[in-house]
């Protein structure tokens, strides 16, 4: 998808959650006074086939009244919603840079994430269709890039300023994850593969902190922090199960959990403002941790 054709999606959408309800002729009003027109209103073709564009991409469907006003339509289910938020947050942040890009150019500042928008249209078009990919994988832990990796993508997801597929390996028939900015030389192929009848991306990620899961079982953990990183907490929960006993000067939070990688360093961010409770093995994780990272400012330790 070309970002001339982005950049129109953008602006329509944006437009109907600015006005709510508009008719044609509002909509090509706008339009002709806005920053990406060419001078020409809408044909009533092309809007349908935007239309189209943005349910299929976005899972944003634009509804018309019987008075033929044009609405957005709220998503049926919670995932789904929060899909729409994500994109509907992403979509007006573009359009609002780009009505003042100019001016606001030297005022705004981007944080530098890892890029994935060159492979991130043909893995959606894989996952939508079925259809398995081929790739070279360049891992962090790996000396030397993998090549001819075979692999069926069940779904993406976004963490951290990177985006992940999930799906399964043909080698080994294993699932597996993968950091879109880390594989490259993508080739979309022919053949389609079937989707597990019990697939569900919200349940695969229920009881975790992150992108690497697992088969053991969920525990209950539970994290007392001082009221100062409470606040942050309550603001960003560290996962959607997060529960909260609130005393004198502290807060006990309360999760069910996979231990894993992730979740480990999200206890170590908040420093001296946190304290594992349970489970032990938790507890022992975070504290090896610290003892590893330690050992390194030890004088009679080697440097890396």
């Amino acid at each position: 998808m070309n970002a001339n054709l982005m950049s129109r999606y953008a602006w329509i959408v944006d437009t109907l959650l600015k006005y709510g309800k508009l008719s044609r002729a509002e909509i090509n009003r706008l339009w002709l006074a806005s920053h990406i027109t060419d001078g020409k209103e809408i044909p009533a073709r092309t809007f349908f086939h935007y239309r189209r564009g943005i349910e299929e991409t976005f899972h944003i469907d634009i509804k018309c009244t019987p008075s033929r006003e044009y609405y957005i339509e709220q998503a049926a289910t919670p995932r789904e919603r929060a899909f729409t938020d994500w994109m509907l947050n992403s979509l007006s942040t573009a359009t609002a840079l780009g009505e003042g890009a100019d001016a606001a150019a030297g005022r705004v500042i981007i944080e530098e994430i890892p890029s994935s928008r060159e492979f991130f249209p043909i893995v959606l078009d894989a996952i939508r269709e079925s259809r398995g990919l081929v790739f070279t994988h360049h891992g962090f832990a790996r000396s030397r890039p993998e090549t001819g990796i075979r692999f069926h993508p069940w779904f993406l997801r976004l963490y951290k300023q990177r985006w992940y597929m999930v799906g399964l390996r043909e080698k080994g028939n294993a699932v597996r994850t993968y950091a879109l900015d880390r594989i490259r030389d993508v080739v979309l192929t022919k053949e389609t593969f079937p989707v597990p009848e019990d697939l569900d991306p919200e349940a695969f990620f229920a009881n975790i902190v992150g992108i690497t899961s697992s088969k053991a079982q969920p525990r209950t953990v539970r994290i007392r922090t001082d009221s100062r990183q409470a606040k942050y907490l309550r603001a960003l929960p560290l996962h959607s199960s997060q529960t909260e006993e609130v005393g004198d000067g502290y807060s006990i939070f309360s999760y069910r959990l996979k231990l894993n990688y992730e979740l480990v360093h999200e206890i170590l961010a908040m420093g001296p403002q946190a304290l594992v409770l349970e489970p032990k093995e938790l507890r022992l994780m975070v504290i090896d941790e610290l003892n590893r990272t330690l050992s390194l400012y030890n004088p009679d330790t080697p440097s890396l």
